[in-house]
């Protein structure tokens, strides 16, 4: 498996994934408005959808993923089959016990979510209801996570990178064709996220059957936890789940801090981290995900030479990719906002508000990136606490720098603060990575850093001259905004790598297998 082929795949579904996204919110707004029913069903999927982030995507997949790889490669065929049934019961009795929980306990859950809600009946009635509909998300979700991480370790990435956009099409699907037979009709999106949840599991178990790992859950408990295996991935999950919560806390306090600040401060945010997410998810997720279950690989078979080249390789094509769209994001912010949201009550002081924001995002989207590539050159040596200190190390950081710039730069201030501590992030994951001789750089870092800024140069030069000025974004149509645009991003775009193919750089140089 070509691993610069597997980005490219799980890169490019990310894409379809995030457009579909764009669609999809575009359809809700167009069939249902902002009202009662929306704002009752946004926060009942916010819960079930936190904890996929929290717990599925995040600690149980940065848990499991190296203790399958160790035993693919070193244990009998039968004994990593047997870790993934035990594992599989497990974690399916654990999440039909906390979806009953949670089905039963749902007007407690959005009571403590939305108190505002109680005070009117019908809104705190039709919430309870969604929750409901919506809360066993989190059981397919958490399968969904355990079948692509044994697809992903036998280097199947493209159907796991593509189950997200299944979720998408459902909400389309509902929402245009099924909401017209409910009562209310807004109950359509929610039936929308258990159906995505039944169809992500669903397309996996083919592909699970063909690599011989379909699971076999029991209801032996008692065996399942009394296997070392199991015993090793629930003690690694505790400390990924703080390091995951890190995360969402630090969003939950910025968004304490921006509603302190002027009407729309939280909206600018959000509209700027959406544009921010393409780059990132793009890359960053996209690196860590084929990443992990080759590091693990090297790992388990004490072969740490190649495992330091496997993270030499990511670091390189992180800063290929990431510097450059960083770059693009701070100079294009005004085009890409005007463009994409300059649409009926978004005025042209929300554009260049916006911008503040992004352009602030963009200083810390290289270190964001970076992140997602050092962070499993722990993981995969099954040292999740190193990398949790660090993150608890940049919340605090993030805090004091928010306190520090929002007095003087307001939402763009809270965006640099993640940015910067992002940037810190990545830089004491390197500096333990070097500590610990995990990694070492590999020859030829100074010209390859070189030849990056002089082609990110020219990109700049191209891109500026290109755009023209602000006041023309604004006060340009829809249509031309769309036509320019359209030729704008190819034209940096083609300056870039046409700049690095001239330095010398060829396709071929960062072709790379995964581990067998």
């Amino acid at each position: 498996m070509n691993l610069l082929r597997a980005l490219a795949t799980v890169s490019g579904m990310t894409l379809l994934s995030r457009i579909l996204g764009f669609v999809r919110d575009f359809v809700i707004a167009r069939a249902f408005g902002a009202g009662l029913a929306t704002d009752a069903f946004f926060v009942a999927f916010k819960l079930p959808n936190l904890l996929r982030r929290m717990f599925a995507e995040g600690a149980f997949s940065q848990a499991f993923v190296p203790i399958l790889g160790e035993y693919k490669n070193n244990r009998s065929n039968e004994n990593t089959r047997t870790l993934v049934d035990h594992v599989a019961s497990l974690l399916s009795m654990a999440l039909f016990a906390v979806t009953a929980i949670g089905i039963a306990a749902a007007p407690i859950l959005v009571w403590v979510s939305a108190p505002g809600f109680a005070a009117d009946a019908g809104k705190f009635e039709l919430t309870v209801t969604l929750t409901r509909i919506t809360f066993p998300y989190i059981l397919f979700m958490s399968l969904v996570a355990l079948s692509g991480g044994i697809l992903n370790s036998w280097s199947r990435f493209a159907l796991p990178a593509f189950t997200p956009v299944l979720l998408n099409i459902a909400f389309i699907g509902m929402a245009l064709f099924a909401a017209p037979y409910f009562d209310p009709p807004v109950l359509a999106l929610a039936w929308a996220v258990f159906l995505g949840g039944v169809l992500q599991l669903a397309i996996q178990i083919p592909a699970l059957k063909k690599i011989a790992m379909l699971p076999r859950p029991s209801l032996n408990w008692r065996a399942a936890w009394a296997d070392p295996g199991v015993r090793r991935v629930a003690m690694l999950m505790g400390p990924a789940l703080v390091g995951v919560s890190v995360s969402q806390i630090s969003l939950l306090i910025n968004t304490i801090f921006a509603s302190f600040l002027k009407t729309g401060s939280v909206s600018w945010l959000y509209y700027a981290d959406r544009l921010m997410e393409f780059p990132s998810g793009m890359l960053g997720a996209a690196l860590g995900t084929i990443l992990l279950p080759s590091l693990s690989r090297y790992h388990a078979s004490g072969n740490p030479v190649e495992y330091s080249k496997l993270l030499d390789w990511g670091l390189r094509l992180t800063l290929l990719l990431a510097a450059p769209a960083a770059v693009a994001l701070a100079i294009l912010a005004v085009p890409l906002i005007a463009t994409l949201f300059f649409h009926g009550a978004f005025s042209a002081d929300d554009v260049l508000r916006t911008r503040q924001a992004l352009v602030a995002y963009s200083v810390g989207l290289t270190g964001l990136i970076l992140v997602k590539v050092l962070a499993p050159g722990f993981y995969a040596r099954q040292n999740v606490r190193t990398p949790v200190k660090i993150a608890l190390i940049s919340l605090t950081a993030t805090q004091v720098m928010n306190l520090a710039f929002i007095g003087w730069l307001e939402h763009a201030g809270l965006a640099l603060s993640i940015g910067l501590a992002a940037c810190l992030n990545a830089f004491m994951l390197y500096r333990g990575l070097r500590q610990h001789q995990i990694y070492a750089p590999q020859p030829g870092w100074i010209g390859f850093v070189v030849k990056l800024l002089i082609a990110m140069t020219i990109m700049s030069g191209a891109l500026w001259f290109g755009m023209g000025t602000e006041s023309r974004w604004l006060q340009g149509g829809m249509l031309e905004r769309t036509l320019h645009l359209s030729w704008l991003v190819p034209l940096g775009a083609g300056a870039y790598f046409a700049t690095l193919w001239a330095l010398g750089f060829r396709l071929r140089d960062f072709k790379r297998s995964a581990a067998q």
